[in-house]
């Protein structure tokens, strides 16, 4: 069977810019290849063998890329440039190019680590609808889970915001782990997303749901990651980068 995996590539990348004032996010170079070179290098080694990329900015740029490198791995456009569908509704969109496997990743594109993809995978539990990979590194924002890493619910810790299908959460109970942007994701999320609108965000679906079906974390002992979401990211993307190439 296909493994497939969905690269969200369609941002706008506004914290980027002016870097994106003329490029789509997924091009912006770091260690010598565009962010987009990355990820589809480490799907490919950990065995993804159709690869869907969505694209709304500047999605020309994107198609003649990809168009112009052979990866070795067959790779579909998700073409969003008239309407941008946000995370959840992206996924919704490219459900004709995901039907075919009973799970699939989705990986943004400007995530930079060495997860190790295979131990991810043997995360994923059976009735999971989704898996999420958490890390322990501070913000203002961490999704909430219970003792047995299911999702319950998110908080802003700056705020004081919480966001929960359960009316009385007790928030000091939970586990507060911080996103951080590769989700595990069962087939079954497609038939459930059928009842949200054309545009929304991932984690306000999972948010929604989350309550009638379950979705966990995976929290690896150890992960090198950056988030590459804002220019002053760009240094240590770099760094991070050329260490995992010359591990490999």
């Amino acid at each position: 069977m296909a493994k497939i995996a969905m690269i969200f590539a369609a941002g706008l990348g506004t914290r980027l810019r002016p870097l994106t004032d003329t490029m789509p996010k997924a091009l912006v170079p770091v260690a010598g290849a565009p962010l987009l070179a990355h990820v589809i290098r480490r799907l490919k080694g950990a065995g993804y063998d159709r690869l869907v990329v969505n694209v709304h900015h500047f999605p020309e740029q994107i198609h003649q890329f990809l168009s112009g490198h052979d990866f070795g791995v067959h790779i579909d456009i998700s073409d969003e440039s008239g309407l941008l569908l946000e995370t959840g509704g992206a996924v919704r969109h490219a459900r004709p190019l995901l039907e075919g496997a009973d799970r699939f990743l989705v990986h943004n594109v400007d995530i930079i680590s060495d997860l190790d993809l295979a131990w991810f995978e043997r995360q994923w539990r059976p009735e999971a609808l989704a898996t999420l990979l958490v890390s322990e590194r501070k913000t203002s924002r961490y999704l909430l889970f219970d003792d047995d890493l299911r999702l319950v619910g998110w908080t802003n810790v700056s705020t004081g915001e919480v966001r929960s299908p359960y009316p009385s959460l007790d928030v000091s109970a939970c586990r507060r782990l911080a996103f951080a942007g590769i989700h595990g994701m069962s087939s079954k999320i497609l038939d459930v997303m059928e009842d949200f609108p054309e545009r929304f965000p991932i984690m306000d679906f999972y948010l929604q749901v989350c309550d009638r079906h379950p979705i966990y974390a995976a929290l690896p002992e150890q992960l090198r990651l950056v988030d590459v979401g804002k220019f002053d990211s760009l240094a240590e993307a770099e760094r991070l980068a050329m260490e995992i190439l010359q591990d490999e």
